[in-house]
């Protein structure tokens, strides 16, 4: 008999809009995935890194936080860290735009993340004090104000790191001459951006990456699939804005996304090609973001 759900998921599920069959996703997958990082965590000398990787929109950073509150109740101290979070700041992206290539002026790619802020964090979360974790602002296409950071005390026991990119392998050469995309094939004739990307992840990104000790990809059924699912998010995003009385004239139209997350679509492309074979767990999605899979 399966134990009763947790006594803070209707609250959640209400503060996140998740309907009521989230509750499956959590019995299914996040509660036994729960259970397996804490049972890998125990005796170990360093917090536990679980790379939760995703597309856009496919959920992970909801995951992060359901696998963060199971943690808890299994009184296992974890911290959660997106990649979105470790984006330059807008000026400094600017200045990569101007020094490499126009369109690493847009913040996703790899080469367009703080490499070195994320192993000062993984080395911090490591050791004991507080630790402020970065947080930027999508509304404002930049980092916040490190007032605003969110504070955790270490060390932690397990290190939730997710997104989009998370645990990504770089390309064959070869891979990279034809263009993926109009995007591509317009604004990068020559395959300067994707080239300088493509060697971040096979230099910077492959040591950070390697810090992973469990690998869970979050699958989409196909690209096609992501940009509803980004939609739905910039939607949803301007909403909160709007609720939290913030500025929402950065926040994308429909046309603007489908341009944003062909910025996206080679390296989500070749994760989801090659990462299910090597990934400690995969999680298929069907179209509506229900698991097809479940964790034993």
């Amino acid at each position: 008999m399966r134990p009763p759900p947790p006594a803070w998921l209707a609250g959640f599920l209400a503060d996140e809009g998740l309907p009521p069959s989230y509750t499956q996703a959590v019995e299914t997958v996040w509660r036994p995935l729960a259970m397996r990082i804490a049972a890998d965590a125990i005796g170990r000398d360093a917090p536990l890194v679980v790379g939760l990787c995703g597309a856009q929109g496919s959920g992970k950073s909801t995951a992060a936080a359901v696998l963060a509150r199971l943690l808890r109740d299994l009184d296992v101290k974890s911290a959660v860290l997106s990649i979105d979070d470790l984006y330059l700041t807008r000026e400094e992206r600017r200045v990569l735009a101007a020094r490499v290539h126009p369109l690493f002026a847009t913040r996703g790619p790899p080469g367009t993340h703080d490499i070195s802020l994320a192993n000062a964090l993984f080395d911090a979360l490591a050791a004991a004090g507080p630790v402020a974790l970065p947080r930027f602002d999508k509304g404002q296409d930049t980092r916040r104000p490190v007032a605003e950071w969110e504070l955790v005390q270490a060390p932690v026991d397990v290190i939730l790191f997710e997104g989009w990119c998370v645990g990504a392998t770089a390309q064959d050469d070869v891979e990279l001459t034809a263009p993926v995309n109009a995007l591509e094939r317009d604004a990068d004739a020559h395959g300067i951006w994707r080239a300088y990307a493509n060697a971040q992840l096979a230099g910077p990104y492959r040591a950070l990456f390697a810090r992973i000790d469990l690998l869970v990809l979050i699958a989409a059924p196909g690209f096609e699939t992501v940009l509803s699912w980004r939609i739905e998010q910039e939607h949803a995003l301007r909403r909160r804005l709007d609720r939290e009385g913030r500025p929402t004239a950065l926040t994308m139209s429909d046309e603007a996304v489908a341009r944003f997350i062909a910025h996206y679509e080679r390296v989500t492309r070749h994760i989801l090609s090659e990462m299910p074979a090597r990934a400690d767990v995969v999680v298929r999605l069907d179209s509506r973001r229900t698991p097809l899979t479940t964790v034993t």
